[in-house]
C-alpha cells in the first residue's frame, strides 16, 4: 500500500490481482479533493500505467459516505491565493484528469454517496461507473458561479448526451442513483452490501482477458467518439494486427481447444 499526501487528506494506492486501486481519503470533507491530492492521485496513476501487472484500475472513495464531493475549498485561502497558486492547482486537475481519460488500461469509478462537482467529472473519465442506490451527483458549478471548462462539459455530453448534460448543468441539483442510471451517467446501481463483491467480481474479470485484446478495443472506442477527421485508425488497425500476433492469442486458442482458462501476458 502507497499513501500520497499528508494529515488527513491522501491518496492511497493498493495493488492486489492484477487490479489498482486509487482512494480518495479526506473523509472529514467527505473526500473533498486538495491540490495535494490532485497531484498525488496524478502520481498513483503514473505508477499504475508503468507496472505491467496492473490491468485494471478501480477509483473510489474512503469512509463509505462519499466517493469525491469536489474541491476541498476550506484550502483555497493557501491553494489559489496567487495567480502562480492558482496556475498550479489549474495543471494538477488538468493532469490528473486527463491521464484517467486517456489511460491506457480499463478504469473503473466506484461510486458510494456523495459524488459532486470535481467528483463527477472524475467519475466521467473513468470508463464505467457502479454506484450504490444511496449514491447522489451534482454539478453545483452555477449555485457557485464557477465556470465548467469545454472539455469537461463535453464529456459529460459524449455520455449522456446534450439534453441530460443541459439538465445537470442549468439545474445544479441534486441526481439519485436511479436518475443518473436513467440518463446513462452510470452502468449500474448496486444494493450498498453488494457493490464492492460486485465492482471486485467486475475487474477481476476484465483483468483476466487479453490485455492486448482489451487495450485495442479501448482505443477503438475512444477513436469512435472523436470527429471522423481526428480518429487514429492506422493506430487501431496496429493494435489489431499486434492482438493476432501475440502469444495471448496462440494462448487463447489453446486454452479453448483444452476447455481451460487462458493465462493471459499481456505479449
Amino acid at each position: 500500500m502507497t499513501q500520497v499526501a499528508t494529515g488527513s487528506a491522501k491518496v492511497v494506492a493498493t495493488k492486489e490481482g492484477g487490479v489498482g486501486t486509487l482512494t480518495f481519503d479526506n473523509r472529514e470533507r467527505h473526500n473533498a479533493l486538495s491540490l495535494d491530492m490532485w497531484e498525488g492521485a496524478g502520481t498513483v496513476l503514473e505508477n499504475f500505467a508503468a507496472d505491467p501487472d496492473v490491468r485494471v484500475v478501480v477509483v473510489t472513495g474512503a469512509g463509505g459516505k462519499a466517493f469525491v464531493s469536489g474541491a476541498d475549498i476550506s484550502r483555497f485561502e493557501d491553494e489559489r491565493a496567487s495567480q502562480e497558486a492558482f496556475e498550479r492547482y489549474n495543471a494538477a486537475v488538468e493532469r490528473t484528469s486527463t491521464l484517467l481519460h486517456e489511460f491506457p488500461k480499463p478504469t473503473i469509478a466506484k461510486i458510494r454517496g456523495w459524488c459532486l462537482g470535481g467528483g463527477v467529472g472524475l467519475a466521467v473519465c473513468c470508463d464505467m461507473r457502479l454506484c450504490n442506490e444511496a449514491a447522489r451527483f451534482a454539478v453545483p458549478a452555477a449555485k457557485l458561479g464557477i465556470g465548467y471548462a469545454y472539455e469537461g462539459v463535453k464529456m459529460v455530453v459524449d455520455l449522456v448526451g446534450p439534453a441530460f448534460a443541459k439538465e445537470i448543468f442549468f439545474t445544479a441539483r441534486q441526481f439519485t442513483a436511479a436518475e443518473a442510471h436513467g440518463m446513462g451517467l452510470v452502468n449500474r446501481v448496486l444494493p450498498d452490501a453488494e457493490l464492492d463483491a460486485y465492482v471486485a467480481d467486475y475487474a477481476a474479470t476484465i483483468a483476466g482477458n487479453a490485455p492486448l485484446t482489451v487495450a485495442a478495443a479501448k482505443v477503438a472506442i475512444l477513436q469512435a467518439v472523436k470527429d471522423e477527421s481526428q480518429r487514429d485508425l492506422a493506430r487501431c488497425e496496429a493494435m489489431v494486427h499486434a492482438c493476432f500476433v501475440s502469444e495471448d492469442y496462440v494462448e487463447g486458442r489453446r486454452a479453448f481447444m483444452e476447455k481451460r482458462k487462458p493465462a493471459f501476458r499481456g505479449a
